[in-house]
């Protein structure tokens, strides 16, 4: 019969994707991992298998949290044109202009590794294709709410509010100024969401 883990799983997932965010996929080592995990390699390998796999599991989990977040919020929301504004406006949210330099996990990882990586770029399309499908909801809200032209095509916009948040993500990467990045976000809605001729 097996021994029970005598470590906090949760936690060991969270170390080691906070170090992957950091430092990105090539540049983390084994022993980083090690490090931050507090386990031997014998337990980590055990749990979790190798480095890619270790590396996948973080991925789908920071993945799914971010979409279950989404799903909350719309459903909580009190019009569905809030949520896909803040999808868009909550990159540049940090005026410390941290967050937005540190960028998203899936949209770095992504960038580094989805050309050559295949698995990397099937979870960041499953994940991508769920967001879209949140947005596209919100936005097919926001229609019947009054805010968004009834007879634009939700899944098209909510494929470019997706694009456009992840522009305004990469050019956060770079350090651009916060005010800045939010002005290019708030330019990018008003272009995105067609209001209703009145």
């Amino acid at each position: 019969m097996p021994r029970p883990r005598e470590f906090d799983e949760d936690r060991v997932v969270l170390a080691v994707r906070d170090e992957f965010w950091d430092k990105g996929y090539a540049a983390t080592s084994m022993d980083d991992l090690l490090r931050v995990s507090g386990l031997g390699k014998g337990s980590l390998y055990g749990a979790f298998g190798d480095k890619h796999r270790l590396f996948l599991r973080v991925l789908r989990d920071y993945d799914d949290a971010n979409l279950r977040g989404l799903r909350e919020r719309l459903d909580a929301a009190p019009r569905g044109v809030d949520v896909v504004r803040e999808f868009v406006l909550g990159v540049a949210g940090d005026p410390t202009g941290a967050a937005a330099r540190r960028g998203c996990l899936l949209a770095n990882s992504t960038a580094e590794l989805a050309t050559s990586t295949p698995d990397v770029a099937a979870e960041a399309r499953r994940s991508y294709d769920a967001i879209t499908a949140i947005l596209t909801e919100a936005l097919a809200r926001a229609q019947r709410e009054g805010d968004v032209d009834p007879g634009a095509d939700p899944a098209g916009i909510a494929r470019a509010v997706l694009a456009a948040q992840l522009g305004v993500m990469a050019l956060g990467r770079t350090g651009m100024d916060v005010a800045e990045l939010d002005a290019v976000a708030r330019s990018a809605l008003t272009r995105l969401l067609p209001t209703p001729s009145r």
